[in-house]
């Protein structure tokens, strides 16, 4: 592996852990019993998760910010370069090119980081955790669920919100400088405040598994069930939503 993409990997990979270290604990935050924020409600998640990606995308600039596999998987449906480095004068001197060997290195470094930052928000908030509450409840700090289990309604909703997502960062122009990194960010909350009610907007497949396996694993007390029977929504419905936009996307652009 280049230099160029062994940057990218850990770009990845920090930025991801950031990411759901952030957005984890701002849903820690609200939900688990004796936090600072407890009943906080879902406008200080929205606007959490918001602020996680802003800071996300800016830790991962050495790898075009993608932190979610359905960014990457639109870049590379619509044909567009995952990373872009620019020399004097604005000129193109390398690019990390939208190949398949490419994009599931970076669909590794996006689940690395999304474990390694569940793990992290588990150990801030350990004591927590500790205390009594569902086990429904402790999920919820790391994976999505529905508010009404319909699979198949489940499914399109991930499609919709996350097509809103990636099509805004095809069309936008991918890269986190100037406004990029805060234009996400408020997309993403619009996304939770708008269309975030049914299933948590998910968006994300690393966001989602990443956390979920670390939650099987973690000696969380009365945990209860990882939901497995529910998991592969926030993952292939992403997926799909992120290929639709790519499509769309370069059409479009």
């Amino acid at each position: 592996m280049d230099q160029l993409l062994m940057n990218a990997f850990w770009s990845e990979i920090l930025g991801t852990a950031t990411l759901i270290l952030l957005g984890a604990g701002v849903v820690a935050n609200v939900i688990l019993p004796r936090t600072k924020g407890f009943n906080g409600g879902w406008l200080l998640i929205n606007f959490g998760w918001g602020l996680a990606v802003f800071t996300a995308v800016y830790i991962a600039y050495k790898s075009g910010a993608h932190i979610n596999p359905a960014v990457t998987i639109g870049l590379f449906t619509a044909q567009e370069p995952f990373y872009s480095v620019t020399g004097p004068e604005g000129l193109v001197t390398a690019t990390i090119e939208p190949t398949v060997g490419n994009m599931f290195m970076y669909f590794g470094a996006q689940m690395i980081g999304a474990f390694v930052g569940a793990v992290i928000a588990f150990l801030a908030y350990k004591k927590h955790f500790d205390e009594d509450a569902p086990g429904a409840t402790k999920l919820a700090v790391f994976s999505t669920g529905p508010e009404i289990r319909s699979y198949a309604w489940n499914f399109v909703t991930e499609v919709i919100a996350t097509f809103v997502l990636v099509f805004f960062v095809v069309a936008s122009g991918k890269t986190p400088s100037g406004l990029g990194p805060l234009a996400v960010a408020l997309v993403v909350v619009a996304i939770g405040a708008s269309l975030g009610g049914p299933t948590g907007y998910a968006i994300n497949p690393a966001r989602d598994l990443g956390p979920r396996i670390a939650h099987a694993l973690l000696p969380i007390r009365g945990k209860g069930s990882s939901d497995w029977a529910y998991s592969w929504v926030p993952v292939v419905g992403p997926l799909v939503g992120g290929v639709l936009a790519g499509l769309v996307g370069a059409a479009w652009v």
